[in-house]
């Protein structure tokens, strides 16, 4: 008996230690938050100490942060490759700092929220330095789909992964030994770099020849065993930094806690890096919890209904399962409810991965279904949902998983469906990870809270000051009554329940408990035990159980078997207090129906359509498919095709001001003869847009005609800006095209400047000013508008341009250098000036810039 007591009170400390260590954690998690509130409020002390004329602090540094906002050389070279080469009219928020740190040899950390912008952080640089920017990215299908869009705008871009054939390897090789070729971006994994000693050697060689521009480390948190995906092979990063010390480093990340910010520095041998921290809110998503169906039918049907009901224009989404069999079943039966669907996962092959990926991208497949523990590197813009068949393993793991819908800044949704059985399946897997069962609970108490806003859960796991939720969650977003329904008296019995099992060393899971509990309460004798049985439904009894856990109360406990590892219920350090009477049991519980507040996000809101855009989504999504392996959003974003509707552009020179000089070069003359052809035969349309614009997802695509030539696009693409847009020739877009379905808004919209922007790789800026563009330009009428009208005949005009052309030339590298137009013709560049806007307009759509065209009267 002595020995089951010592062992028993081992047992008791145990647990004690376990919850003193989850404690702990919170506690060392404080304390960082504290220290970098310190350091920001040291800094602005001693900001205001300077401005005040009296020295710095007692004990702190009197060196001031450098300002990375001023100007630099390279400015204008590239504020230029930004727009010709990106396609993107303005810098998103810390994106010009960032790249002006990197500029100058800095190491740089950045912290960024999905859809910010990231890529063009070291992809700009990378093309304003000379020689061979290194991209260290974790996933395959992320590099593919990034070299792929930067291979579509002209950069040379090239990838070493698996997939890479010999000859591309090989030309790989001789161009970092030899400098052979044009290659100016190299995506590996960091497999290649731990792994590949011959790969190592090559970049040692192109170090010192001085070809080796930069480092870049995307998912940097994946470093840190404290992050949400730790990867061992992350570890080994931290050499490159010891052989290539005078190559600046950026490492970037979408989520970071200050603990895995320092862990990640440390890592990586940069502990004195300038670092960039953007907000985690993102204000176009609307977060929702709703309850997971125990039977599996019904849970899929519940997803299916979800997107056939919400997202009727066949927009793009993902859903994430547990396992990869999971996947697999949910693809097949979201297939037979009538909905394009496809799985993605690590056990595929490589070609069948590659195969559904790129349809999915190409709009081809309107859903996919990847696990969680894999993830998906996705780089499309325009995703409308996120869908959590099962629950993630951490608050950042959420925030990662669907912060993949929406990153065009348009409004998205991120619908979990969640059962407090999928807990267990979780904890069996992170029980041995660095403070994996923590973050397990906190994901757990997120999901549990019927009335705390989901957003703000974000904010505090990641030390942010709380914003205003402005009803984009489903507790903010509802007006619901919400009861506290007191369970102790079910807790009581539970916990005894457990106990009872305990003695006589039996072991019992979370549904096993429940059920039993159901089973025993039923067929007790007294009456108040069969009474609680029907007070709560089995759901109730799982959240009843869930909440015991998380309040320590009770534990889980895991039990390894030469297949899995299984998670049991056992009795936690603290349940004393309950068993005492010291302490209640909440259940927060919704009551009556659910009725919409102001603001909030309903799909309806979202859909807007003009006919324009529609024709233009179309035409895109054909010069795509023409084109071969590229994605219709990186042919034209939807910041782009709201731009030209908003501007509906008659010459070549205004679709350059738009969408830039390469891809103008590209689709510049087949766009504007679409968007001609489409006034001509709708002359009465408005062009106002109301709301922000959603492209739908059908298959199908109108019949087009047979466009130009290669040769032909080429000859157009260089035809002169100054002509008369009705004596060009153009490509008939049938009236199919302008006859698209349209949807309009029908509720209350998110408009969130600074959110980001849509296009392929990197976010164009939202702005709050006001573009005053203004240019010269030869006569020409158009309906609607004033006349504009330049003294002097065409020769005189072209002259000045010309000379005015001369003056503005900038010298760039010769592979990135403007390719010139036909002799006498001329671009010119207009002259901006920047207002900031006092207020904003209902009708006015502050997601993307306002640009309006100053236009002299006609001299009569």
């Amino acid at each position: 008996m002595a020995s089951e007591d010592i062992a028993q009170q081992l047992q008791l400390v145990q647990q004690e230690l376990n919850q003193v260590n989850d404690q702990i954690s919170t506690l060392l998690q404080h304390q960082e938050n504290l220290e970098q509130q310190r350091d920001e409020l040291q800094a602005l002390l001693e900001s205001c100490r300077e401005q005040e004329g009296i020295g710095p602090v007692s004990g702190s540094s009197s060196s001031t942060k450098e300002n990375w906002t001023g100007s630099f050389e390279w400015d204008e070279r590239a504020a230029e490759l930004r727009l010709n080469i990106f396609g993107i009219n303005s810098y998103r928020p810390n994106q010009r700092e960032i790249i002006n740190a990197v500029m100058s040899g800095r190491n740089v950390m950045v912290i960024m929220a999905a859809g910010g912008g990231k890529s063009l952080c070291y992809q700009l640089p990378a093309l304003l330095l000379s020689g061979i920017a290194l991209i260290i990215s974790p996933l395959l299908s992320l590099i593919q789909d990034q070299v792929m869009g930067l291979r579509a705008l002209g950069v040379p871009a090239a990838m070493l992964t698996s997939t890479t054939t010999k000859d591309e390897e090989k030309a790989v090789y001789l161009s970092l030994e030899k400098g052979t070729g044009d290659l100016r971006i190299l995506y590996v994994t960091p497999e290649k770099i731990a792994k590949s000693k011959r790969f190592v050697s090559k970049l040692e060689k192109c170090n010192k020849a001085g070809r080796l521009s930069l480092m870049a480390i995307d998912e940097a948190h994946c470093c840190s065993q404290w992050g949400h995906d730790f990867r061992p092979d992350y570890k080994n990063l931290g050499i490159l930094k010891k052989q290539f010390p005078r190559v600046p480093m950026i490492a970037l990340t979408a989520t970071a806690t200050e603990r895995v910010q320092t862990d990640v520095r440390e890592m990586l041998q940069i502990p004195y890096c300038e670092r960039f921290t953007s907000s985690v809110n993102r204000p176009n998503l609307f977060y929702e919890v709703r309850e997971k169906k125990s039977n599996a039918s019904a849970a899929i049907d519940d997803i299916a209904d979800f997107i056939r009901g919400e997202y009727t224009e066949k927009e793009s989404g993902i859903v994430y399962c547990f396992t990869r069999k999971e996947c697999e079943q949910v693809a097949e039966e979201l297939r037979q409810r009538g909905i394009s669907a496809s799985h993605y996962h690590a056990d595929m092959p490589l070609d069948l991965r590659a195969s559904v990926h790129t349809r999915w991208s190409s709009n081809k497949i309107q859903v996919i279904v990847g696990t969680v523990a894999f993830g998906m590197g996705i780089n499309k813009p325009d995703v409308r949902f996120v869908i959590h068949h099962s629950l993630s393993k951490s608050l950042e793991t959420y925030y990662q998983e669907s912060g993949r819908c929406g990153r065009d800044g348009l409004p998205a949704h991120c619908l979990l469906f969640f059962r407090p059985a999928d807990v267990p399946r979780q904890s069996s897997m992170v029980f041995s990870e660095v403070a994996g069962l923590h973050n397990l609970y906190a994901i757990s108490r997120f999901c549990q809270s019927k009335r705390a806003c989901r957003r703000a859960a974000f904010f505090r796991h990641f030390g942010e000051q709380l914003q205003d939720c402005n009803g984009m969650c489903d507790n903010c977003a509802y007006a619901k009554e919400i009861a506290e329904l007191d369970v102790t008296a079910h807790a009581i019995s539970i916990v005894t329940l457990v106990k009872d099992l305990v003695e006589t060393d039996q072991k019992t899971t979370m549904l096993q408990l429940v059920d039993s509990w159901r089973s025993r309460s039923r067929q007790a004798e007294g009456p108040q035990e069969a009474a609680l049985v029907k007070e709560l439904s089995k759901e109730d009894v799982e959240r009843v159980v869930l909440q015991l856990i998380l309040e320590g109360i009770l534990k889980e406990e895991f039990s390894h078997t030469a297949y899995a590892t299984n998670a049991y219920v056992g009795v936690g350090a603290v349940s004393r207090s309950l068993m005492q009477g010291k302490r209640k049991i909440l259940l927060e519980v919704v009551q009556g129906v659910k009725t919409k507040k102001v603001g909030g996000i309903g799909n309806g809101d979202v859909k807007l359509q003009s006919g324009m855009a529609a024709m233009l989504d179309a035409l895109r999504q054909q010069l795509a498919s023409s084109c071969g392996s590229i994605f219709p959003h990186s042919v034209l974003s939807s910041q782009h095709i709201k731009m030209l509707c908003s501007r509906r552009p008659d010459t070549l020179y205004l679709v350059e001001e738009v969408v830039g000089k390469r891809k103008v070069e590209q689709y510049g003359q087949v766009i504007l003869d679409a968007i001609q052809t489409y006034m001509k035969e709708h002359p009465n349309e408005s062009n106002e847009q109301t709301g922000p614009w959603i492209t739908p997802k059908g298959n199908k695509t109108p019949s087009q005609p047979a466009q130009k030539t290669s040769s032909a696009r080429k000859s157009a693409a260089k035809a002169d800006v100054s002509q008369d847009p009705r004596q060009q020739s153009s490509a008939q877009i049938p009236s199919a095209m302008g006859n698209a379905r349209m949807t309009r808004q029908t509720g209350a919209s998110l408009r969130s400047p600074g959110a980001a922007q849509d296009t392929y790789i990197n976010l164009d800026s939202d702005s709050d000013e006001e573009v005053l563009v203004t240019r010269p330009s030869v006569k020409r009428v158009n309906k609607s508008k004033a006349v504009v009208e330049e003294s002097g005949s065409d020769d005189d005009l072209l002259r000045k341009r010309e000379n005015a052309n001369e003056e503005k030339k900038v010298e760039q590298p010769l592979e990135l250098r403007r390719r010139e137009t036909d002799e006498g013709k001329e671009d010119t560049k207009p002259s901006v000036k920047t207002k900031r806007r006092d207020s904003y307009d209902d009708d006015d759509d502050d997601d993307f810039v306002l640009v309006k065209r100053v236009r002299r009267k006609q001299e009569r």
